[in-house]
């Protein structure tokens, strides 16, 4: 294939497994790359005072101090101009590749035709151009097994169809399972669905079920139709990494397609659906797995292994039981990390609810880390913001999170308004209750307004223009901040008595506009009157 393009976080693996203290054979190995690039990085590493086995620092930890130095992990070397030299003999290669091997093709054109280019680009180039004649098949190389308490290798792989009792239908169920690589002693749930969670509770009840932690766990590259890829997608798998923190392991994933890295717990998946699970009845999820720890402990543990030669089971508890690491005091809490983009309304929708996220964020997407009790928000490596989790289909909104102007209408609702009222004078209160007393949503904002209004002119000047407001008409805000802007609630009103309020006009337009309509009148009394029409008497009288 062509060459490989390396993130910041593939360079933290190999820096973590380096501060493990594996050999540079190892590393390349374990996350299949060269040596030289393993070389490369822990070179670079070194340079900047980091050394194996002291002040290891997480995957995260790594990524930050790379990312801090991102400038020297630029390589200045094109591989394209290496392979524009290996195309000129394009033609002899295509020839030599049927009657030689790569290696001797190589050596020939170097020596004999030329060729700038090392053995490794040249490998590169047959696997971009003639991958159909680079799939040699190699031997294998049996491995020694580790000490005891040193590995165990994982595997999660579908199991079959169950007939649910519960609901009359198939299930299908999947089996994780975990073998300790010294021992052989294994262990496995079985679980209708394949997600993070689960993958993660899985781990959890391993390590409980061994009583304790091997140094290094072997794990697959997940593919389609056992487990989704993005399980293992760095955007996806900080819940993974805070397990593998939280009780000090070391992850080391196989190679692509490479199943014989880890065959202590590949070899035994067929063994498990064969001996376990084929032609058996279950009347539930849990009497399943109660049934696979007992099996685990009595049969396969209970027998004699091909390759030791000794019972799993034996060998453990003899051996391998007392090298594990000791469980935490308080077993992981399990979480999820998925993703989740600010709306508008300044609220995510995470599992079925929603929940606020300060107003500058919109647009964003934010990294969730779901908990058994709390969501946390993030955006890259930054806490954005913690909720209480709620349950399905609730809101979950702090006011705080929106623009003061925006949220100030929701956080004063009616009862703030007249709690703020009664604090500020009794004619403010008699205004604020009769507009409530109209329709409480419609006039919440006139409300709030007039209590707004004592922040500027005070308490005692607010209480007397409401005070006439209330007594020359309906109390409105606008007619209050009037009031108050031209400096006229010291006015006290007139008076009119109650026998002929409902029998002259009123006159709201001063003394000048009075005297000039009696004025009128008195003119028209001089004037010839002409007859009137009778009045028509009012039916309702």
């Amino acid at each position: 294939m062509v060459r490989r393009s390396f993130t910041v976080r593939d360079i933290a693996e190999i820096l973590v497994h380096w501060q493990a203290g594996r050999s540079f054979r190892q590393i390349a190995h374990s996350l299949g790359v060269d040596r030289n690039t393993v070389r490369k990085y822990v070179a670079l590493a070194i340079s900047l005072g980091y050394q194996p086995g002291v002040a290891r620092l997480s995957l995260q930890e790594w990524s930050t101090v790379l990312q801090q130095h991102a400038a020297q992990l630029v390589d200045p070397a094109s591989h394209s101009l290496v392979f524009v030299e290996i195309a000129r003999y394009h033609t002899e290669i295509a020839v030599g590749l049927e009657r030689n091997h790569a290696s001797t093709l190589w050596q020939r054109l170097r020596d004999e035709q030329g060729l700038q280019a090392s053995r490794r680009s040249f490998y590169r180039y047959l696997e971009a151009h003639f991958p159909e004649r680079t799939g040699q098949a190699r031997p294998t190389v049996l491995r020694d097994d580790p000490p005891p308490g040193r590995e165990a290798q994982v595997d999660f792989g579908y199991l079959g169809l169950w007939p649910d009792p519960a609901s009359g239908k198939a299930r299908k169920l999947w089996a994780f399972c975990m073998v300790l690589s010294y021992s052989r002693h294994m262990f496995i749930t079985v679980v209708p669905r394949i997600d993070q969670q689960t993958w993660i509770q899985a781990h959890v009840a391993a390590f409980a079920f061994f009583d304790g932690t091997p140094a290094t766990l072997l794990i697959d590259n997940l593919k389609p139709g056992v487990l989704r890829p993005d399980l293992y997608d760095p955007q996806l798998n900080r819940g993974y990494a805070e397990l593998a923190s939280y009780y000090a392991l070391l992850i080391d994933p196989c190679r692509v397609h490479h199943p014989k890295d880890k065959p202590r717990v590949e070899r035994l998946m067929p063994y498990l659906r064969d001996s376990f699970f084929a032609g058996r009845t279950f009347s539930s999820l849990e009497e399943m797995n109660q049934a696979g720890e007992q099996w685990c402990l009595s049969v396969a543990g209970g027998r004699l292994h091909g390759s030791t030669r000794q019972r799993p089971l034996d060998l453990f508890q003899r051996l391998e039981a007392p090298t594990l690491r000791p469980l935490p005091a308080q077993p992981f809490e399990a979480v999820t990390w998925t993703q989740a983009k600010v709306a508008r309304d300044c609220h995510v929708q995470v599992a079925r609810t929603l929940y606020s996220v300060p107003y500058r964020y919109i647009g964003k997407t934010l990294a969730v880390r779901i908990a058994a009790h709390t969501i946390e928000l993030y955006l890259d490596q930054t806490l954005v913001k913690t909720h209480l989790r709620a349950s399905d289909g609730r809101r979950q909104t702090d006011w705080e999170d929106y623009p003061a102007d925006k949220a100030r209408f929701f956080q004063r609702p009616p009862d703030w308004c007249r709690l703020q009222a009664q604090a500020l004078g009794p004619a403010v209160t008699q205004v604020v209750e009769e507009l409530l007393s109209r329709h409480a949503l419609h006039y919440l904002r006139q409300c709030q307004g007039i209590i707004g209004l004592a922040e500027k002119y005070g308490a005692q000047r607010l209480d007397a223009a409401c005070r006439v407001a209330l007594a020359f008409s309906d109390p409105a805000y606008r007619t209050i901040r009037n009031l108050l802007q031209k400096g006229l609630e010291g006015q006290a009103p007139l008076p009119l008595p109650s026998s002929a309020a409902h029998n002259v006009s009123a006159y709201l337009h001063g003394p000048e506009q009075l005297f000039a309509v009696n004025l009128a009148a008195e003119g028209e009394r001089s004037t010839p009157a002409f007859p009137q029409t009778p009045e028509r008497k009012n039916s309702h009288a």
